[in-house]
């Protein structure tokens, strides 16, 4: 990169000059010619260099040339010639910021790393435009799906034809179920989960319009679209560990359905020993029909290590405790309907070493050029599954790419956060071990602490329910159910 007026023909000249004049045999990293001075960093099979000219401050040069060469591994995975052709503009970019006009600046690699970055204050307000109006669209269904709400009570008080209900059915039915089923798709607007449509009512309806008004987000972003505007989803930013979390709901739903989730809280030493593991457990019923509110849940617990059960206050828990049964304390009651209720949770915590479902052994050891780093895993539980694991280990800055020895699976650097993420797409009982090996510059301490992310469709304690029956006369109901096991904290400290 060029910092003052010269010709081609001149910098060509200096350039060609420089591998006749280097010297290999002497310790200096610099060179004198009758006009010039080269100072100069060997990086692997590459040379990073700087021509000034002689009366320049050397120590200053030689600071300017260390920070040179610290922001290269910043956009270059690998110090090699196709690389950093790759990433040429990214580093001339950074390279402006550290000289202008011939001068350094006083500038360090965090405030390099900011300027390039260039956060745009015309996408930040155009963000905020757009949620702005996203909000105004949900607001606005709030309030027409109350009004309707009023309208179907009015007309229920005085006897009469709930309006805009109407069908070729019951129009009481079909008001109910329609009001319901508003009221419930608004509800779920808010949640970030991704939940499957509730089912439709036959009859035309007016009240169902109202998804309409939802439309006008997209039509705005499909506006900017048109205008020749990129819109960047809120989502793309998320990293792996993050985005494994929202995942798809089971396609066949019965009107009876399940959700078992799992969450656990774990911190390990490095050097052995559990120093707290905590795991939060829940069942949620949703209904989809009312004619199957009156139900009762058949639960089986083969959980051998000392789970809390607690049950919510307006189950049975005298049934609970004698039959393993969830049902309501008032049998002649029914199960609210298109809502998540929580029937029965549990809680587990324990310092056992054994009840460790994945364990997490990192062995960095000095070297002669830095560290070698061995890790490796194991499931000590060997009835799960778990999927889209990623291991991530913190990296020290500016000390390039980490040089990968054998590997199970898959392995990212990311340059800009300095971590290593192992990713590992199952690990079970087939797979219940693997290792990774890199070596980079640092001490032990850089590598610490290690994160794990990962999701299961299989939970950690052996909580199912085998079995939906109604109250009447104890007949089967055909239920679905959505397990997941997830991580909330998991480091190795």
């Amino acid at each position: 990169r060029q910092f003052v007026e010269m010709t081609r023909t001149r910098i060509e000249g200096l350039l060609a000059a420089f591998p006749k004049l280097m010297n290999t045999g002497k310790q200096h990293t610099f060179v004198e010619t009758e006009s010039v001075r080269y100072v100069y960093q060997p990086m692997e099979k590459l040379y990073m260099v700087l021509i000034t000219t002689k009366n320049s401050n050397i120590l200053e040069d030689l600071e300017t040339l260390r920070l040179f060469s610290r922001v290269i591994p910043e956009y270059c995975r690998a110090l090699e010639e196709n690389e950093i052709s790759e990433h040429c503009f990214d580093l001339i970019f950074a390279f402006d910021e550290i000289v202008a006009l011939g001068y350094r600046e006083n500038v360090n690699l965090a405030q390099i790393r900011t300027f390039t970055e260039m956060d745009s204050h015309e996408e930040k307000v155009f963000r905020a435009v757009r949620e702005t109006q996203e909000r105004e669209a949900k607001a606005e269904m709030r309030r027409k799906a109350k009004e309707l709400q009023q309208a179907r009570r009015d007309a229920e008080r005085q006897g009469k034809k709930a309006p805009g209900f109407g069908g070729f059915g019951s129009s009481t039915v079909s008001g109910g179920s329609t009001t319901s089923m508003i009221t419930e798709t608004i509800i779920e607007t808010d949640k970030p989960k991704v939940a499957p449509a509730p089912a439709r009512p036959s009859g035309p309806s007016k009240a169902l319009k109202l998804g309409a008004k939802g439309k006008e987000v997209d039509n705005f972003v499909d506006k900017l679209k048109s205008e020749g505007e990129n819109i960047i989803s809120s989502n793309m930013g998320k990293r792996t560990s993050e985005a494994t979390k929202v995942h798809a709901p089971p396609i066949n739903m019965e009107s009876v359905h399940m959700k078992i989730e799992e969450k656990i809280t774990l911190t390990c030493g490095r050097d052995g020993g559990l120093q707290n593991m905590e795991l939060h457990g829940m069942i949620m019923l949703r209904i989809s029909d009312d004619k199957f509110g009156r139900i009762r849940l058949h639960v089986e617990n083969e959980d051998k290590k000392g789970v809390q059960l607690q049950t919510h206050p307006n189950v049975d828990k005298k049934l609970f405790t004698a039959e393993s049964l969830i049902g309501l304390k008032n049998p002649e009651k029914s199960f609210p309907v298109n809502s998540d209720v929580g029937v029965l949770k549990w809680r587990l915590q324990t310092t056992e070493e054994s009840f460790i479902p994945l364990t997490i052994n990192c062995w960095p050891s000095e070297s002669g050029n830095g560290c070698d780093v061995n890790i490796e895993y194991e499931l000590q539980e060997d009835n799960l599954e778990l999927n889209d694991v990623v291991i991530t280990i913190p990296l020290p800055s500016g000390v390039g790419a980490p040089v990968i020895g054998e590997i199970d699976g898959e392995y990212r650097h990311d340059s800009r956060r300095n971590t290593l993420e192992w990713c590992l797409p199952v690990i079970d009982a087939k797979n219940k071990s693997g290792s990774l090996e890199f070596s980079i510059a640092g001490q032990p301490n850089d590598f610490f602490p290690v994160q794990v992310s990962f999701i299961s469709k299989k939970n950690y304690c052996n909580i199912q329910v085998t079995k939906v029956t109604q109250v009447d006369g104890n007949s089967p109901v055909r239920f679905s159910t959505e397990t997941t096991f997830l991580v909330d904290k998991y480091e190795i400290l």
